[in-house]
Protein backbone atom coordinates (compact mmCIF):
# COMPACT_ATOMS: atom_id res chain seq x y z
CA UNK A 1 0.00 0.00 0.00
CA UNK A 2 0.92 3.71 -0.38
CA UNK A 3 2.43 5.57 3.02
CA UNK A 4 4.08 8.22 3.73
CA UNK A 5 6.73 9.44 4.17
CA UNK A 6 7.51 8.18 0.71
CA UNK A 7 10.36 5.53 0.00
CA UNK A 8 13.15 5.89 -3.04
CA UNK A 9 11.03 5.03 -6.30
CA UNK A 10 7.45 5.18 -4.52
CA UNK A 11 4.61 7.49 -6.20
CA UNK A 12 4.93 10.95 -4.06
CA UNK A 13 2.92 13.41 -6.46
CA UNK A 14 -0.03 13.26 -9.17
CA UNK A 15 -0.54 15.91 -11.37
CA UNK A 16 -3.45 16.92 -13.62
CA UNK A 17 -3.07 18.87 -16.96
CA UNK A 18 -6.33 20.66 -18.27
CA UNK A 19 -7.60 22.73 -20.42
CA UNK A 20 -9.95 24.24 -17.73
CA UNK A 21 -8.76 24.22 -14.03
CA UNK A 22 -12.06 26.23 -12.88
CA UNK A 23 -14.10 23.04 -14.86
CA UNK A 24 -11.86 20.66 -13.29
CA UNK A 25 -12.28 21.83 -10.21
CA UNK A 26 -15.76 21.28 -10.17
CA UNK A 27 -15.38 17.83 -11.43
CA UNK A 28 -13.14 16.47 -9.02
CA UNK A 29 -15.50 18.16 -5.91
CA UNK A 30 -18.10 16.42 -6.68
CA UNK A 31 -16.38 13.30 -7.43
CA UNK A 32 -14.24 13.35 -4.51
CA UNK A 33 -14.78 16.38 -2.28
CA UNK A 34 -11.61 18.35 -3.55
CA UNK A 35 -11.29 21.96 -3.54
CA UNK A 36 -8.74 23.69 -5.68
CA UNK A 37 -6.06 26.23 -3.76
CA UNK A 38 -3.95 28.15 -5.79
CA UNK A 39 0.43 27.69 -5.68
CA UNK A 40 0.02 31.55 -6.17
CA UNK A 41 0.38 34.34 -8.95
CA UNK A 42 3.69 33.41 -9.99
CA UNK A 43 3.10 29.54 -10.79
CA UNK A 44 1.34 30.08 -14.23
CA UNK A 45 -2.23 28.85 -12.75
CA UNK A 46 -0.62 25.64 -11.19
CA UNK A 47 -2.50 24.79 -7.68
CA UNK A 48 -3.38 21.97 -5.43
CA UNK A 49 -6.66 19.83 -5.12
CA UNK A 50 -6.77 19.88 -1.34
CA UNK A 51 -8.92 17.40 0.42
CA UNK A 52 -9.49 19.02 3.67
CA UNK A 53 -6.31 20.72 4.42
CA UNK A 54 -4.50 17.68 3.22
CA UNK A 55 -3.02 18.03 -0.83
CA UNK A 56 -4.34 15.03 -3.03
CA UNK A 57 -3.16 15.71 -6.08
CA UNK A 58 -2.24 18.94 -8.29
CA UNK A 59 -3.27 20.60 -11.53
CA UNK A 60 -2.05 22.90 -14.05
CA UNK A 61 -3.60 24.66 -17.15
CA UNK A 62 -2.75 23.24 -20.66
CA UNK A 63 -4.43 24.20 -23.59
CA UNK A 64 -5.01 21.65 -25.57
CA UNK A 65 -2.95 22.54 -28.35
CA UNK A 66 -0.34 22.58 -26.23
CA UNK A 67 -0.47 18.62 -24.99
CA UNK A 68 -2.75 15.89 -23.79
CA UNK A 69 -5.20 16.14 -20.92
CA UNK A 70 -4.15 13.66 -18.72
CA UNK A 71 -2.66 12.48 -15.34
CA UNK A 72 0.66 12.38 -14.21
CA UNK A 73 2.30 10.72 -12.27
CA UNK A 74 5.81 11.80 -9.72
CA UNK A 75 8.31 9.56 -8.29
CA UNK A 76 10.23 10.08 -5.40
CA UNK A 77 14.29 10.24 -5.73
CA UNK A 78 16.58 11.60 -3.65
CA UNK A 79 18.87 13.04 -6.65
CA UNK A 80 16.58 13.87 -9.74
CA UNK A 81 20.17 14.37 -11.21
CA UNK A 82 21.39 10.66 -10.88
CA UNK A 83 18.17 9.40 -11.74
CA UNK A 84 18.71 10.93 -15.44
CA UNK A 85 21.43 9.68 -15.49
CA UNK A 86 20.33 6.17 -14.93
CA UNK A 87 17.04 6.11 -17.13
CA UNK A 88 19.66 7.32 -20.31
CA UNK A 89 22.15 3.90 -19.27
CA UNK A 90 18.44 1.81 -18.82
CA UNK A 91 17.83 2.76 -22.70
CA UNK A 92 15.31 5.62 -21.57
CA UNK A 93 15.00 9.21 -22.53
CA UNK A 94 15.05 12.50 -20.53
CA UNK A 95 12.07 14.76 -21.51
CA UNK A 96 12.82 17.53 -19.43
CA UNK A 97 16.37 17.30 -17.52
CA UNK A 98 16.67 18.24 -13.88
CA UNK A 99 15.33 21.90 -12.62
CA UNK A 100 14.38 23.76 -8.99
CA UNK A 101 11.11 24.20 -8.69
CA UNK A 102 11.65 27.30 -6.88
CA UNK A 103 12.28 26.39 -2.83
CA UNK A 104 9.63 22.64 -3.24
CA UNK A 105 12.03 20.80 -4.83
CA UNK A 106 13.29 19.05 -8.09
CA UNK A 107 12.10 17.71 -10.80
CA UNK A 108 12.74 15.91 -14.07
CA UNK A 109 10.47 14.20 -16.82
CA UNK A 110 11.16 10.99 -18.47
CA UNK A 111 10.39 7.99 -21.04
CA UNK A 112 10.81 4.47 -20.29
CA UNK A 113 12.05 2.19 -22.58
CA UNK A 114 9.07 1.23 -23.66
CA UNK A 115 7.49 4.24 -24.38
CA UNK A 116 5.37 5.68 -20.68
CA UNK A 117 6.46 9.22 -19.76
CA UNK A 118 6.67 9.68 -16.47
CA UNK A 119 8.27 12.44 -13.64
CA UNK A 120 10.11 12.45 -10.47
CA UNK A 121 10.50 14.34 -7.94
CA UNK A 122 13.18 15.15 -5.25
CA UNK A 123 11.40 16.92 -2.35
CA UNK A 124 12.61 19.66 -0.27
CA UNK A 125 9.74 22.17 0.52
CA UNK A 126 7.07 19.99 -0.51
CA UNK A 127 7.28 16.76 0.67
CA UNK A 128 4.60 15.33 -1.78
CA UNK A 129 1.30 14.26 -1.61
CA UNK A 130 -0.32 14.50 2.35
CA UNK A 131 -3.12 12.04 1.90
CA UNK A 132 -2.62 8.61 -0.10
CA UNK A 133 -4.39 5.11 0.06
CA UNK A 134 -7.75 6.95 1.77
CA UNK A 135 -11.19 7.69 0.06
CA UNK A 136 -10.42 10.81 -2.13
CA UNK A 137 -6.79 10.02 -2.64
CA UNK A 138 -4.63 7.76 -4.65
CA UNK A 139 -4.07 4.19 -3.66
CA UNK A 140 -2.91 2.16 -7.13
CA UNK A 141 -0.77 2.57 -10.23
CA UNK A 142 -0.66 0.31 -13.43
CA UNK A 143 1.69 0.42 -16.02
CA UNK A 144 0.30 -0.13 -19.23
CA UNK A 145 3.15 -1.71 -21.48
CA UNK A 146 3.94 -3.49 -24.78
CA UNK A 147 6.67 -5.50 -22.90
CA UNK A 148 6.24 -5.89 -19.34
CA UNK A 149 9.80 -7.59 -19.12
CA UNK A 150 11.99 -4.86 -20.39
CA UNK A 151 9.74 -2.65 -18.85
CA UNK A 152 10.27 -3.91 -15.32
CA UNK A 153 14.03 -4.32 -16.11
CA UNK A 154 13.93 -0.51 -16.74
CA UNK A 155 12.28 0.35 -13.68
CA UNK A 156 14.84 -2.24 -11.77
CA UNK A 157 17.47 -0.72 -12.95
CA UNK A 158 16.38 3.16 -12.43
CA UNK A 159 14.56 2.42 -8.87
CA UNK A 160 15.46 -0.61 -7.65
CA UNK A 161 11.70 -1.58 -7.75
CA UNK A 162 11.13 -5.31 -6.49
CA UNK A 163 8.17 -7.35 -7.68
CA UNK A 164 5.50 -9.94 -6.60
CA UNK A 165 2.85 -12.04 -9.02
CA UNK A 166 -0.15 -13.19 -8.09
CA UNK A 167 -2.72 -15.50 -10.07
CA UNK A 168 -5.36 -13.84 -12.22
CA UNK A 169 -8.38 -15.49 -12.93
CA UNK A 170 -7.75 -16.24 -16.62
CA UNK A 171 -4.41 -18.38 -15.38
CA UNK A 172 -2.01 -15.76 -15.87
CA UNK A 173 -0.15 -13.47 -13.13
CA UNK A 174 -0.22 -10.28 -12.19
CA UNK A 175 3.06 -8.47 -11.37
CA UNK A 176 3.01 -5.67 -9.01
CA UNK A 177 5.91 -3.41 -7.60
CA UNK A 178 7.36 -1.67 -4.57
CA UNK A 179 9.90 -0.14 -3.50
CA UNK A 180 13.43 -1.55 -3.30
CA UNK A 181 13.39 -3.59 0.54
CA UNK A 182 10.72 -2.40 1.53
CA UNK A 183 8.36 -5.64 1.21
CA UNK A 184 5.46 -7.00 -0.49
CA UNK A 185 3.35 -4.76 2.14
CA UNK A 186 4.09 -1.71 0.24
CA UNK A 187 3.06 -2.15 -3.13
CA UNK A 188 1.96 0.55 -5.10
CA UNK A 189 0.91 -0.92 -8.57
CA UNK A 190 1.02 -3.17 -11.46
CA UNK A 191 2.47 -4.13 -14.50
CA UNK A 192 -0.67 -4.58 -17.84
CA UNK A 193 0.52 -5.59 -21.03
CA UNK A 194 -1.02 -3.88 -23.94
CA UNK A 195 -3.46 -6.32 -25.76
CA UNK A 196 -4.86 -8.08 -22.76
CA UNK A 197 -7.22 -5.08 -21.57
CA UNK A 198 -9.87 -4.16 -24.54
CA UNK A 199 -10.57 -0.74 -22.61
CA UNK A 200 -7.38 0.02 -23.83
CA UNK A 201 -7.37 -1.04 -27.21
CA UNK A 202 -4.98 1.88 -29.52
CA UNK A 203 -3.19 3.24 -26.46
CA UNK A 204 0.15 3.86 -25.98
CA UNK A 205 2.19 2.83 -23.24
CA UNK A 206 1.19 5.09 -19.93
CA UNK A 207 0.82 4.70 -16.51
CA UNK A 208 -2.87 4.81 -15.05
CA UNK A 209 -3.70 6.03 -12.03
CA UNK A 210 -6.56 4.75 -9.27
CA UNK A 211 -8.29 6.49 -6.73
CA UNK A 212 -9.60 5.02 -3.82
CA UNK A 213 -13.65 5.76 -2.83
CA UNK A 214 -16.32 4.03 -0.70
CA UNK A 215 -18.27 3.56 -3.23
CA UNK A 216 -17.74 2.47 -6.55
CA UNK A 217 -20.66 2.20 -8.12
CA UNK A 218 -21.74 5.83 -6.77
CA UNK A 219 -18.76 7.76 -7.72
CA UNK A 220 -19.53 6.24 -11.66
CA UNK A 221 -23.22 7.38 -11.84
CA UNK A 222 -21.69 10.96 -9.78
CA UNK A 223 -18.96 11.06 -12.71
CA UNK A 224 -21.83 10.63 -15.47
CA UNK A 225 -24.24 13.68 -13.92
CA UNK A 226 -21.05 15.43 -13.85
CA UNK A 227 -20.09 15.26 -17.09
CA UNK A 228 -17.22 12.67 -16.80
CA UNK A 229 -16.81 9.41 -19.08
CA UNK A 230 -17.70 6.29 -18.01
CA UNK A 231 -14.55 3.67 -20.09
CA UNK A 232 -15.67 0.80 -18.00
CA UNK A 233 -18.27 0.22 -15.54
CA UNK A 234 -18.15 -1.26 -11.86
CA UNK A 235 -16.16 -4.81 -11.90
CA UNK A 236 -15.38 -6.60 -9.38
CA UNK A 237 -12.48 -8.60 -8.64
CA UNK A 238 -12.19 -11.48 -5.98
CA UNK A 239 -10.24 -10.44 -3.03
CA UNK A 240 -9.12 -7.24 -4.10
CA UNK A 241 -12.87 -4.95 -4.50
CA UNK A 242 -14.82 -3.01 -7.04
CA UNK A 243 -13.46 -0.54 -9.46
CA UNK A 244 -13.95 1.20 -13.00
CA UNK A 245 -12.58 3.23 -15.09
CA UNK A 246 -13.71 6.94 -16.50
CA UNK A 247 -12.19 9.84 -17.99
CA UNK A 248 -12.78 13.69 -16.90
CA UNK A 249 -14.81 16.39 -19.04
CA UNK A 250 -11.93 16.99 -20.47
CA UNK A 251 -10.87 13.80 -21.16
CA UNK A 252 -7.80 13.00 -18.65
CA UNK A 253 -8.29 9.09 -17.88
CA UNK A 254 -8.23 7.28 -14.52
CA UNK A 255 -9.61 4.77 -12.43
CA UNK A 256 -11.45 4.20 -8.97
CA UNK A 257 -11.71 1.56 -6.40
CA UNK A 258 -13.15 0.39 -4.18
CA UNK A 259 -11.26 -2.34 -1.84
CA UNK A 260 -12.72 -5.14 0.14
CA UNK A 261 -13.88 -4.84 3.36
CA UNK A 262 -11.81 -7.20 5.34
CA UNK A 263 -13.92 -6.47 8.48
CA UNK A 264 -17.66 -7.47 6.71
Amino acid sequence: MLTSPFAPGSPIWVELSTPDIKGANAFYNGLFGWSFMSAGPDTGGYGMFRLGARTAAAAMPMPTDQGPTSWFLFFMTPDADATAKAVHQAGGSVVLAPMDVMEFGRMAVFTDSVGARFAVWQPRGNKGLDVVDEPGSLCWCELYTADETAAYTFYHAVFGWETTSMPTPDGGTYRMMHPAGQGSEAMFGGFVTLGTDPVETGAEPHWQLYFAVTDCDGTVAAAKKLGGTVRMGPTDIEGVGRYAKLADPYGARFAVMQGVDRDA
